[in-house]
């Protein structure tokens, strides 16, 4: 649970630990994420819904122009009815694809798909609420190491001056003896720096336990607002499939019937006398 102290941490990666100080804004940024997921993904059905717009269209343009050549064409008697039952079905393939459309463009998908901010603020808080304490106490016991640190060093460079002094003709005794209080200075403060950083850091485990629970108690609500988003996706994604697949469509499965039916039905060869009496 050590690190370095840093209010506008975010995501790094020497300290890409949750419980460090800030490192809570990516479960935060989920819900912003989350957003933005769901806009793209109204984005992808409305230009899928054009794809099938244009692809009615054309089938509709495509039904009428062939209609019309058949009706003006020789073809004539029962294939000249499949053929037209092929134009009829595509027409109404078209009617199919318009209304994947209107279902994909009703306002109730968007007014799900909408919101979160709100949600997103109130992660931010309680996870800044939760943290405050312990990072105050982060705060104070980097700040102890620190300067514990600093003490060694000092005491290190005190003890150094003194030994060379010991061996230099030049250093008097009346400097030789300031050089040793001021290792004994050193080692005082060196010993209160380790016992402040010690305590700091005792206070710090102390205050963990707790730490950690209220975190992840932010964190489960956070979890549960993720389910909530995922589960709707899954279902909207689901959903989307169900409306492309038109092979299970019940719709296009009776209109392909009747047109099977007629292309079956259709008579490869007709008597001498029905081809002139034939309309």
């Amino acid at each position: 649970m050590s690190g370095s102290y840093d209010e506008s941490a975010g995501v790094d990666d020497t300290m890409d630990s949750f419980w460090e100080v800030g490192n809570y804004k990516r479960a935060v940024k989920r819900f912003d994420d989350g957003h933005r997921l769901c806009n793209d993904l109204m984005s992808c059905l409305q230009e899928r819904a054009k794809i099938e717009k244009a692809y009615g269209d054309q089938l509709t343009a495509w039904s009428k122009r062939w209609r019309q050549l058949i009706e003006k064409g020789p073809q004539y008697g029962s294939v000249e009815r499949a053929w037209l039952a092929v134009m009829t079905e595509a027409e109404k393939v078209s009617e199919l694809h318009q209304d994947k459309v209107k279902n994909w463009q009703k306002e109730a998908y968007h007014k799900q798909m909408i919101g979160g901010f709100k949600e997103a603020k109130e992660a931010e808080e309680g996870f800044k609420k939760a943290q405050k304490p312990w990072a105050k106490k982060l705060k104070e016991m980097e700040t102890a190491k620190k300067g514990y640190h600093m003490a060694c060093k000092e005491e290190k460079l005190a003890a150094t001056r003194e030994a060379n002094g010991k061996t230099e003709a030049s250093v008097t005794p009346d400097q030789q003896k300031k050089l040793h209080e001021k290792v004994d200075k050193c080692k005082q403060d060196m010993q209160k720096a380790k016992e402040k950083y010690e305590k700091s850091l005792e206070e710090l485990n102390k205050c963990t336990p707790q730490y950690m629970e209220s975190m992840e108690q932010v964190f489960d609500q956070c979890q549960q607002h993720e389910v909530k988003r995922l589960t709707f996706l899954k279902e909207a994604l689901l959903d989307i499939k169900r409306h492309l697949n038109l092979t299970e469509n019940q719709r296009l499965v009776r209109l392909k019937e009747p047109v099977l039916l007629r292309l079956h039905r259709a008579a490869v060869l007709r008597p001498l006398d029905c081809i002139y009496s034939d309309t």
